[in-house]
Protein backbone atom coordinates (compact mmCIF):
# COMPACT_ATOMS: atom_id res chain seq x y z
CA UNK A 1 0.00 0.00 0.00
CA UNK A 2 1.30 3.44 -0.92
CA UNK A 3 2.35 5.73 1.95
CA UNK A 4 -0.01 8.58 0.94
CA UNK A 5 -2.95 6.16 0.98
CA UNK A 6 -1.91 4.96 4.44
CA UNK A 7 -1.82 8.52 5.73
CA UNK A 8 -5.29 9.17 4.31
CA UNK A 9 -6.68 6.07 6.01
CA UNK A 10 -5.16 7.11 9.34
CA UNK A 11 -6.65 10.56 9.01
CA UNK A 12 -10.08 9.10 8.20
CA UNK A 13 -9.89 6.86 11.27
CA UNK A 14 -8.98 9.82 13.47
CA UNK A 15 -11.92 11.82 12.05
CA UNK A 16 -14.33 8.96 12.79
CA UNK A 17 -13.01 8.64 16.34
CA UNK A 18 -13.38 12.42 16.85
CA UNK A 19 -16.94 12.36 15.46
CA UNK A 20 -16.23 15.22 13.04
CA UNK A 21 -15.40 15.66 9.38
CA UNK A 22 -12.49 17.92 10.29
CA UNK A 23 -9.80 17.61 12.92
CA UNK A 24 -10.54 19.34 16.17
CA UNK A 25 -7.51 21.53 16.54
CA UNK A 26 -7.67 21.98 20.29
CA UNK A 27 -5.13 24.04 22.21
CA UNK A 28 -1.56 24.37 20.86
CA UNK A 29 0.72 21.54 21.98
CA UNK A 30 4.13 22.26 23.50
CA UNK A 31 6.77 20.26 21.67
CA UNK A 32 10.53 19.77 21.44
CA UNK A 33 12.11 19.29 18.04
CA UNK A 34 15.38 17.92 16.65
CA UNK A 35 16.84 18.15 13.15
CA UNK A 36 17.17 15.28 10.73
CA UNK A 37 20.69 14.52 9.55
CA UNK A 38 21.98 12.62 6.56
CA UNK A 39 24.77 10.09 6.48
CA UNK A 40 26.28 7.31 4.43
CA UNK A 41 24.92 4.22 6.16
CA UNK A 42 24.44 0.61 5.17
CA UNK A 43 21.01 -0.94 5.32
CA UNK A 44 20.87 -3.41 8.22
CA UNK A 45 18.69 -6.14 9.61
CA UNK A 46 18.35 -7.54 13.15
CA UNK A 47 20.01 -10.86 14.00
CA UNK A 48 19.65 -12.64 17.34
CA UNK A 49 22.85 -13.34 19.23
CA UNK A 50 23.96 -14.46 22.69
CA UNK A 51 25.48 -12.19 25.31
CA UNK A 52 28.51 -13.49 27.20
CA UNK A 53 31.43 -12.36 29.35
CA UNK A 54 34.64 -12.78 27.40
CA UNK A 55 36.63 -12.58 30.66
CA UNK A 56 35.21 -14.73 33.45
CA UNK A 57 37.34 -15.94 36.35
CA UNK A 58 36.92 -18.50 39.11
CA UNK A 59 38.13 -16.59 42.16
CA UNK A 60 39.76 -18.60 44.97
CA UNK A 61 41.65 -17.86 48.18
CA UNK A 62 45.44 -18.05 48.23
CA UNK A 63 45.54 -19.12 51.86
CA UNK A 64 43.46 -21.58 53.84
CA UNK A 65 41.13 -20.44 56.57
CA UNK A 66 37.64 -20.09 57.98
CA UNK A 67 35.36 -17.75 56.02
CA UNK A 68 34.20 -14.95 58.27
CA UNK A 69 32.33 -12.68 55.85
CA UNK A 70 31.10 -13.07 52.27
CA UNK A 71 30.59 -9.50 51.05
CA UNK A 72 28.78 -10.21 47.76
CA UNK A 73 25.84 -12.09 46.34
CA UNK A 74 25.10 -13.41 42.87
CA UNK A 75 24.21 -10.58 40.54
CA UNK A 76 26.18 -7.94 42.44
CA UNK A 77 28.38 -5.57 40.46
CA UNK A 78 31.75 -4.84 42.08
CA UNK A 79 34.67 -2.56 41.33
CA UNK A 80 38.27 -3.68 41.01
CA UNK A 81 39.90 -4.44 44.40
CA UNK A 82 36.54 -4.51 46.18
CA UNK A 83 36.48 -7.16 48.98
CA UNK A 84 34.62 -10.32 47.96
CA UNK A 85 35.15 -12.31 51.15
CA UNK A 86 37.22 -12.19 54.32
CA UNK A 87 38.81 -15.06 56.24
CA UNK A 88 39.02 -15.19 60.01
CA UNK A 89 42.47 -13.94 61.08
CA UNK A 90 42.35 -14.40 64.87
CA UNK A 91 45.16 -16.99 64.94
CA UNK A 92 47.13 -15.10 62.32
CA UNK A 93 46.87 -11.88 64.32
CA UNK A 94 48.32 -13.68 67.35
CA UNK A 95 51.18 -15.08 65.28
CA UNK A 96 51.97 -11.57 64.06
CA UNK A 97 51.94 -10.21 67.62
CA UNK A 98 54.28 -13.00 68.74
CA UNK A 99 56.63 -12.36 65.83
CA UNK A 100 56.72 -8.61 66.57
CA UNK A 101 57.58 -9.36 70.21
CA UNK A 102 60.27 -11.78 69.06
CA UNK A 103 61.83 -9.09 66.87
CA UNK A 104 61.84 -6.69 69.82
CA UNK A 105 63.72 -9.30 71.87
CA UNK A 106 66.22 -9.79 69.07
CA UNK A 107 66.76 -6.03 68.91
CA UNK A 108 67.70 -6.08 72.60
CA UNK A 109 70.13 -8.92 72.05
CA UNK A 110 71.59 -7.13 69.03
CA UNK A 111 72.17 -4.01 71.12
CA UNK A 112 73.92 -6.02 73.82
CA UNK A 113 75.98 -8.06 71.33
CA UNK A 114 77.05 -4.94 69.45
CA UNK A 115 78.29 -3.25 72.64
CA UNK A 116 80.23 -6.36 73.58
CA UNK A 117 81.65 -6.65 70.06
CA UNK A 118 82.72 -2.97 69.90
CA UNK A 119 84.35 -3.19 73.35
CA UNK A 120 86.32 -6.29 72.46
CA UNK A 121 87.19 -4.81 69.07
CA UNK A 122 88.97 -1.91 70.78
CA UNK A 123 90.82 -4.29 73.08
CA UNK A 124 91.77 -6.52 70.17
CA UNK A 125 93.22 -3.57 68.25
CA UNK A 126 95.37 -2.81 71.31
CA UNK A 127 96.31 -6.49 71.57
CA UNK A 128 94.57 -6.68 74.90
CA UNK A 129 92.60 -9.88 74.08
CA UNK A 130 93.06 -12.94 71.94
CA UNK A 131 91.81 -13.16 68.38
CA UNK A 132 89.41 -15.96 69.39
CA UNK A 133 87.58 -13.78 71.92
CA UNK A 134 87.28 -11.02 69.33
CA UNK A 135 86.00 -13.39 66.61
CA UNK A 136 83.48 -14.98 69.00
CA UNK A 137 82.06 -11.54 69.82
CA UNK A 138 81.81 -10.59 66.16
CA UNK A 139 80.15 -13.88 65.32
CA UNK A 140 77.60 -13.44 68.14
CA UNK A 141 76.75 -9.94 66.90
CA UNK A 142 76.39 -11.00 63.25
CA UNK A 143 74.39 -14.06 64.27
CA UNK A 144 71.84 -11.84 66.03
CA UNK A 145 71.58 -9.65 62.91
CA UNK A 146 70.91 -12.72 60.77
CA UNK A 147 68.32 -13.97 63.25
CA UNK A 148 66.50 -10.64 63.01
CA UNK A 149 66.61 -10.81 59.22
CA UNK A 150 64.99 -14.25 59.31
CA UNK A 151 62.34 -13.06 61.77
CA UNK A 152 61.53 -10.05 59.59
CA UNK A 153 61.10 -12.32 56.57
CA UNK A 154 58.76 -14.51 58.60
CA UNK A 155 56.82 -11.39 59.64
CA UNK A 156 56.52 -10.32 55.99
CA UNK A 157 55.04 -13.70 55.14
CA UNK A 158 52.53 -13.43 57.99
CA UNK A 159 51.57 -9.91 56.89
CA UNK A 160 51.19 -11.16 53.30
CA UNK A 161 48.91 -13.96 54.55
CA UNK A 162 46.95 -11.31 56.43
CA UNK A 163 46.57 -9.29 53.24
CA UNK A 164 45.52 -12.41 51.32
CA UNK A 165 42.90 -13.23 53.93
CA UNK A 166 40.78 -10.64 52.10
CA UNK A 167 39.89 -11.95 48.64
CA UNK A 168 39.47 -9.00 46.26
CA UNK A 169 37.96 -8.54 42.82
CA UNK A 170 40.68 -8.58 40.13
CA UNK A 171 38.64 -6.25 37.89
CA UNK A 172 35.30 -4.47 37.59
CA UNK A 173 32.84 -7.30 37.28
CA UNK A 174 29.55 -8.99 38.06
CA UNK A 175 29.25 -11.91 40.46
CA UNK A 176 27.99 -14.76 38.30
CA UNK A 177 28.17 -17.55 40.89
CA UNK A 178 28.90 -17.85 44.63
CA UNK A 179 30.01 -21.20 46.00
CA UNK A 180 30.95 -20.18 49.54
CA UNK A 181 29.22 -19.02 52.74
CA UNK A 182 30.29 -17.72 56.12
CA UNK A 183 31.64 -20.53 58.30
CA UNK A 184 33.07 -22.57 55.40
CA UNK A 185 36.65 -23.76 55.62
CA UNK A 186 38.43 -23.04 52.35
CA UNK A 187 41.67 -24.27 50.84
CA UNK A 188 43.89 -22.48 48.30
CA UNK A 189 42.74 -23.02 44.73
CA UNK A 190 39.14 -24.00 45.54
CA UNK A 191 36.72 -22.04 43.28
CA UNK A 192 34.67 -19.74 45.48
CA UNK A 193 33.24 -16.94 43.33
CA UNK A 194 32.84 -16.65 39.57
CA UNK A 195 33.31 -13.10 38.32
CA UNK A 196 32.60 -11.77 34.83
CA UNK A 197 34.32 -8.61 33.62
CA UNK A 198 31.75 -5.92 32.82
CA UNK A 199 34.32 -4.30 30.53
CA UNK A 200 34.54 -7.44 28.40
CA UNK A 201 30.91 -7.95 27.43
CA UNK A 202 30.29 -9.39 23.99
CA UNK A 203 27.48 -10.62 21.81
CA UNK A 204 28.19 -13.46 19.42
CA UNK A 205 25.75 -13.46 16.56
CA UNK A 206 25.51 -15.97 13.66
CA UNK A 207 25.09 -14.52 10.17
CA UNK A 208 24.98 -16.05 6.72
CA UNK A 209 28.28 -16.31 4.87
CA UNK A 210 26.98 -14.06 2.07
CA UNK A 211 26.83 -11.12 4.51
CA UNK A 212 30.48 -11.25 5.51
CA UNK A 213 31.37 -8.84 2.69
CA UNK A 214 29.42 -6.10 4.49
CA UNK A 215 30.86 -6.66 7.99
CA UNK A 216 34.13 -4.96 8.85
CA UNK A 217 36.10 -5.36 12.11
CA UNK A 218 36.05 -2.07 14.00
CA UNK A 219 32.71 -0.98 12.52
CA UNK A 220 29.87 0.17 14.77
CA UNK A 221 26.57 -1.72 14.91
CA UNK A 222 23.36 -1.22 16.83
CA UNK A 223 22.60 -3.61 19.70
CA UNK A 224 19.36 -4.07 21.63
CA UNK A 225 18.93 -6.12 24.80
CA UNK A 226 15.17 -6.40 24.95
CA UNK A 227 15.12 -8.20 28.32
CA UNK A 228 16.39 -5.00 29.95
CA UNK A 229 15.07 -2.46 27.44
CA UNK A 230 18.59 -1.27 26.63
CA UNK A 231 19.84 0.10 23.31
CA UNK A 232 23.48 0.82 22.55
CA UNK A 233 26.19 0.85 19.94
CA UNK A 234 28.57 -2.10 19.73
CA UNK A 235 31.88 -2.59 17.94
CA UNK A 236 32.66 -5.54 15.69
CA UNK A 237 35.79 -7.03 17.31
CA UNK A 238 36.26 -10.07 15.13
CA UNK A 239 34.79 -12.77 12.95
CA UNK A 240 35.04 -16.48 13.73
CA UNK A 241 37.41 -18.05 11.19
CA UNK A 242 35.42 -21.30 11.11
CA UNK A 243 31.90 -21.47 9.67
CA UNK A 244 29.28 -23.93 10.87
CA UNK A 245 29.61 -26.93 8.51
CA UNK A 246 25.85 -27.43 8.29
CA UNK A 247 24.33 -23.95 8.25
CA UNK A 248 27.41 -22.14 6.82
CA UNK A 249 26.74 -19.42 9.37
CA UNK A 250 29.68 -17.50 10.80
CA UNK A 251 29.79 -15.98 14.28
CA UNK A 252 30.48 -12.25 14.50
CA UNK A 253 31.90 -11.05 17.83
CA UNK A 254 30.50 -7.66 18.93
CA UNK A 255 31.82 -5.80 21.99
CA UNK A 256 29.26 -3.74 23.89
CA UNK A 257 29.75 -1.05 26.58
CA UNK A 258 29.99 -2.03 30.25
CA UNK A 259 26.60 -2.99 31.71
CA UNK A 260 25.41 -3.48 35.27
CA UNK A 261 23.24 -6.34 36.48
CA UNK A 262 23.05 -8.24 33.24
CA UNK A 263 22.80 -12.01 32.85
CA UNK A 264 25.04 -14.10 30.66
CA UNK A 265 23.52 -16.11 27.77
CA UNK A 266 20.48 -13.85 27.33
CA UNK A 267 19.56 -12.95 23.78
CA UNK A 268 20.55 -9.68 22.17
CA UNK A 269 19.51 -8.20 18.87
CA UNK A 270 22.39 -7.04 16.65
CA UNK A 271 21.74 -4.95 13.54
CA UNK A 272 24.10 -6.31 10.90
CA UNK A 273 24.72 -4.55 7.54
CA UNK A 274 23.08 -6.42 4.65
CA UNK A 275 24.10 -4.18 1.77
CA UNK A 276 26.38 -1.46 0.55
CA UNK A 277 26.35 2.01 2.10
CA UNK A 278 23.96 4.64 0.80
CA UNK A 279 22.87 8.09 1.89
CA UNK A 280 20.04 7.89 4.42
CA UNK A 281 18.13 10.34 6.56
CA UNK A 282 19.09 9.91 10.23
CA UNK A 283 16.05 10.34 12.47
CA UNK A 284 16.07 10.23 16.30
CA UNK A 285 14.17 7.24 17.63
CA UNK A 286 12.28 9.50 20.01
CA UNK A 287 10.60 11.06 16.99
CA UNK A 288 8.98 7.79 15.89
CA UNK A 289 5.30 7.10 16.51
CA UNK A 290 3.58 3.87 15.50
CA UNK A 291 0.12 3.59 13.96
CA UNK A 292 -1.36 0.45 12.51
CA UNK A 293 2.00 -1.30 12.56
CA UNK A 294 3.72 1.48 10.59
CA UNK A 295 6.17 4.16 11.68
CA UNK A 296 5.63 7.91 11.33
CA UNK A 297 7.10 11.19 12.51
CA UNK A 298 5.58 14.61 13.07
CA UNK A 299 7.14 17.66 11.48
CA UNK A 300 5.87 21.24 11.46
CA UNK A 301 4.11 22.98 8.58
CA UNK A 302 2.62 26.46 8.93
CA UNK A 303 2.70 26.18 12.75
CA UNK A 304 0.79 22.89 12.75
CA UNK A 305 1.73 19.23 13.16
CA UNK A 306 2.20 17.33 9.90
CA UNK A 307 2.58 13.56 9.82
CA UNK A 308 5.07 11.78 7.54
CA UNK A 309 5.72 8.05 7.04
CA UNK A 310 9.12 6.56 7.84
CA UNK A 311 10.56 3.61 5.97
CA UNK A 312 13.28 2.32 8.30
CA UNK A 313 16.11 0.51 6.58
CA UNK A 314 18.80 0.86 9.25
CA UNK A 315 18.77 0.83 13.05
CA UNK A 316 21.48 2.98 14.63
CA UNK A 317 21.03 2.78 18.39
CA UNK A 318 19.22 5.99 19.38
CA UNK A 319 18.47 6.80 15.75
CA UNK A 320 17.22 5.11 12.59
CA UNK A 321 18.12 5.49 8.95
CA UNK A 322 15.25 6.03 6.50
CA UNK A 323 15.21 6.23 2.70
CA UNK A 324 12.02 8.27 2.22
CA UNK A 325 12.58 11.02 -0.38
CA UNK A 326 10.42 13.55 1.50
CA UNK A 327 13.03 13.90 4.26
CA UNK A 328 15.76 16.46 3.84
CA UNK A 329 18.76 17.35 5.97
CA UNK A 330 17.94 19.87 8.69
CA UNK A 331 14.19 19.17 8.66
CA UNK A 332 12.87 19.36 12.22
CA UNK A 333 10.87 16.50 13.68
CA UNK A 334 9.04 16.35 17.01
CA UNK A 335 10.92 14.33 19.65
CA UNK A 336 8.93 15.31 22.76
CA UNK A 337 5.18 15.78 22.94
CA UNK A 338 4.58 13.70 19.80
CA UNK A 339 2.79 10.89 21.63
CA UNK A 340 -0.37 13.02 21.96
CA UNK A 341 -0.20 15.02 18.73
CA UNK A 342 -2.78 14.90 15.97
CA UNK A 343 -2.30 15.98 12.36
CA UNK A 344 -3.09 19.68 11.81
CA UNK A 345 -2.93 20.40 15.56
CA UNK A 346 -1.31 23.79 16.33
CA UNK A 347 2.06 23.49 18.05
CA UNK A 348 4.41 25.67 20.06
CA UNK A 349 8.10 24.80 19.96
CA UNK A 350 9.38 25.04 23.54
CA UNK A 351 12.86 23.68 22.89
CA UNK A 352 15.22 21.85 20.63
CA UNK A 353 17.96 19.25 20.75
Amino acid sequence: MRWDVRILLIQVMMVLIGGSTVFAQGPPANIVVAPIGQQEVAENRPFIGRLYYDTASQISAEVSGLVEIVAVNEGDTVEKDAPLLRLNTELLDREIDIKLAEIEQIDLRISHAEKQYRRLENLYEKEGISEKLYEDARYAYEDELKEKQVAELELKKLLLDLEKSVVKAPYDGMVMAKNVDSGDWVQPGKPLIKLGSVKDLFVEVPIGETLLQFVEPGSRVGVEIEAYGRKMQGTVEGIDPVADPKTKNVFVKVRIPAQENIAENISAKVFIPVGARKRLSIIPRDALVSMGGNDFVYTIKDGKAAILPVNIVSFLGDAVGADNPHFREGMEVVVEGNERLRPEQPVVVSGGR
